[in-house]
């Protein structure tokens, strides 16, 4: 029998919850069209809560809460529970010794600290020695006690919902999160479970395109039901309909917890107490800053070998087709031009065309192009026009060379985009300190879309070691229906994972597919997020097979089917013992805010840049260094948080980051390989577990109260 999704006793859900996630759906698509669709969520700087009526209230709420002789039990026992959450603030890890290199600032203590009311948190390792400030009192929040418990346990909630996702993809979750949340696992399961699986890279002596290690035929069978795959052991079983035991996804399941986390943005005790923590959390780093700067410079400069240029940085955001700058794109133009214009490079109606002639058709010539004339950089008028930045994967405006140097299907079979592609990456490989993660598009009209990006990636040779490749998908369903190419949207699920399924089941059979894959690391799910959707997406949605509009469904739809196949697909992978898959969509840039309440269920991350930037990657972080005067060692924090959340596979992050890269805190950082200075990681761990005690607290504090009744 099949793993059942966890699923939810909906008579046990609210329904009050219910019909608040309703409001807000209703609201979200009434302001689309204005594009202020944030405007219901949007919190004041000067105070959360905005109005003065709203804040005599909550006085008079604070004051009745004084004289009240049950909230005085509570805040006692609360009290108790945070003194002993303050003493025993971080997880035990005994055996941490460090990393061996030399640091002056080290010390078995933990100092008193400082420049606001702080009390000592005897650390159970080494840590390293720092000013540190904290804040003592009931709940730190400056809301009454009830609004904070229920602040609290609403986020929790939220967060549990998130980690139930995230395993089930194979995707990852905090492990101090886990713990404090109190995950049965999370203190007995190894460091490293849980992490997704990725591919090491083939070894020096071994060719990157070999296809005979391809496991044998499982002879499954794959039948897609309501828009998902299930796995069937054989004909007798799908006859039966009994899938091969995988955990499958629950439609329902999942509306009701993207139900809670839409009620929880309109919460208004949840606004103001996440609106004053994150006021408090940004002063503080500041704070931190100007007690420690010096410090965390010191740490770093007493490192050697070591600086922000020979760091490991992933470039985790890039399209292929941008990916060479373009002084590149138009140096490369002007040389095919300039040996090969007679080759035959497209064929039109029977007809053969060179790449003389493809000119011509336009009326220019190659040696008058300049990087304006060619016009592929999105500058400030794309902001928020994803029309203006798409018409920049056009060279000169013109499809025709975008078609012909940019592509993977074309008459030449990819070759010009290829031989980019490898350019781009000898420099990545001549840098070596820098990688990147292109996308390639799977768009769903056909399924030979998947053998021809094998074919191409293998024939032309494309793998580099500082290269990992990302699918993105467009959510362009619409387009291919108005045109007869798609009879639903269902087919166009088919069409982007069924061939995955029949190569992870028969790798034999699809060798090209299989190999490829081994340098896939997520999927990505991209188009205008500003489009307007005027349906609701809910269980009572028409499932894929029988979407037969042509209108395009919502973002929040496009994301539940990709996250649910991916889901099966990963699992089928996990079983036998193949690399896993992230889902890394777009998201947030613009639409509506249920586009990042999807996410926030689905997404392992949401490697988001709008902008098509001139700059290589060393230049962005020079630019980001001087626009918001980044420290180098907030440089180096932000190029080794780009290795972690990238797809390189768990050896090169050991090797790049520190064998214990995997753990959190100080004690999964290697300041040799990665120049973070020990202080910043211990400020980032130990203010984490800070603000996750706080949810627990509230909830330990619940359920005292709930016993003493």
């Amino acid at each position: 029998m099949p793993r059942q999704f966890p699923k939810l006793n909906i008579s046990e859900v609210d329904e009050q919850v219910r019909l608040l996630a309703e409001k807000v759906f209703a609201k979200v698509l009434r302001e689309e069209d204005s594009k202020d669709a944030l405007s219901l969520f949007t919190v004041p700087e000067d105070c959360p809560i905005g109005q003065k009526e709203a804040k005599e209230r909550e006085l008079q709420k604070e004051l009745a809460e004084q004289k009240s002789v049950e909230t005085a039990k509570r805040k006692k026992s609360f009290k108790m529970i945070r003194s002993q959450s303050l003493s025993l603030q971080m997880p035990t890890q005994q055996d941490w010794k460090g990393p061996p290199a030399a640091s002056p600032v080290m010390s078995p203590t933990t100092p008193v600290v400082t420049g606001a009311t702080s009390q000592p948190t005897p650390a159970p390792y080494a840590m390293p020695e720092f000013q540190r400030v904290t804040i003592s009192g009931d709940y730190c929040a400056g809301i009454t006690l009830e609004d904070y418990e229920q602040a609290a346990k609403s986020l929790a909630k939220a967060l549990m919902i998130r980690e139930k996702y995230a395993r089930l993809a194979y995707h990852r979750f905090p492990r101090i999160t886990s713990q404090y949340l109190g995950h049965p696992r999370a203190d007995t399961a190894p460091p490293e479970e849980g992490l997704p699986d990725f591919h090491p890279p083939p070894l020096p002596q071994e060719d990157p395109y070999c296809l005979d290690d391809a496991p044998p035929n499982l002879d499954y069978l794959v039948h897609m039901q309501g828009g998902i795959l299930f796995v069937y052991d054989n004909k007798k079983m799908l006859e039966r309909q009994e899938p091969h035991s995988l955990p499958y996804p629950d439609l329902e399941t999942y509306t009701v917890d993207m139900s809670h986390v839409l009620a929880l943005i309109t919460d208004g005790p949840t606004k103001t107490y996440c609106h004053r923590r994150l006021n408090f959390l940004e002063s503080k780093f500041s704070l931190h800053e100007m007690l420690n700067e010096m410090s965390e410079f010191k740490e770093l400069k007493s490192n050697p070998h070591r600086d922000f240029y020979n760091v490991r940085k992933v470039d985790t955001h890039i399209h292929a087709a941008a990916c060479m700058n373009q002084k590149h794109l138009l140096r490369f133009i002007k040389h095919t031009y300039q040996t090969e214009p007679d080759r035959t490079v497209a064929e039109k109606r029977g007809q053969k065309i060179t790449l003389r002639q493809v000119f011509d058709s336009l009326h220019m010539d190659p040696y008058d192009l300049t990087v304006d004339s060619l016009d592929v950089h999105a500058g400030r008028q794309t902001f928020h026009r994803f029309d203006k930045f798409n018409s920049k994967y056009n060279p000169v405006g013109a499809s025709e060379l975008r078609d012909l140097y940019l592509k993977t299907e074309n008459y030449l079979g990819g070759e010009y985009f290829a031989r980019m592609v490898k350019e781009v990456a000898r420099e990545l490989e001549e840098s070596k300190y820098q990688y990147s993660e292109p996308r390639l598009s799977i768009y769903g009209r056909s399924p030979e879309e998947w053998p021809n990006l094998a074919r191409w990636f293998i024939q032309h040779k494309v793998y580099s070691p500082n290269m990992r490749w990302i699918i993105q998908v467009p959510r362009i369903y619409d387009i291919f229906r108005s045109k007869k190419l798609l009879p639903n949207f269902g087919k166009m699920l088919e069409n982007i994972f069924l061939p995955l399924f029949e190569a992870t089941i028969n790798p034999q059979d699809h060798r090209e597919l299989h190999l490829f894959l081994k340098y896939v690391t997520g999927f990505d799910s991209v188009d205008d997020e500003s489009k307007h959707s005027d349906h609701m997406f809910s269980d009572k949605s028409p499932s894929p097979d029988v979407w037969t509009s042509e209108q395009n469904p919502p973002y929040s739809y496009y994301l539940y089917y990709m996250y649910a196949n991916i889901m099966v697909l990963n699992n089928l992978r996990r079983e036998r013992g193949l690399s896993t898959f992230l889902f890394r969509p777009h998201c947030g840039e613009a639409g509506s805010i249920t586009h990042l309440v999807s996410a926030f269920l689905t997404a392992d991350n949401i490697s988001h840049g709008l902008l098509l930037k001139k700059e290589a990657l060393m230049e962005e972080y020079a630019i980001a260094a001087q626009v918001w005067k980044l420290s180098t060692c907030d440089l180096c924090e932000i190029a080794r948080n780009s290795v972690l959340q990238s797809g390189l596979s768990h050896q090169e992050k050991q090797k790049f980051l520190g064998q214990n890269y995997y753990k959190e805190g100080p004690e999964g950082n290697d300041i040799r390989k990665t120049n973070v200075a020990q202080i910043r990681m211990a400020f980032r761990y130990e203010t984490l577990c800070n603000e996750l005690s706080f949810l627990s607290d509230a909830m330990k504090s619940e359920e005292i109260t709930a016993l003493t009744k």
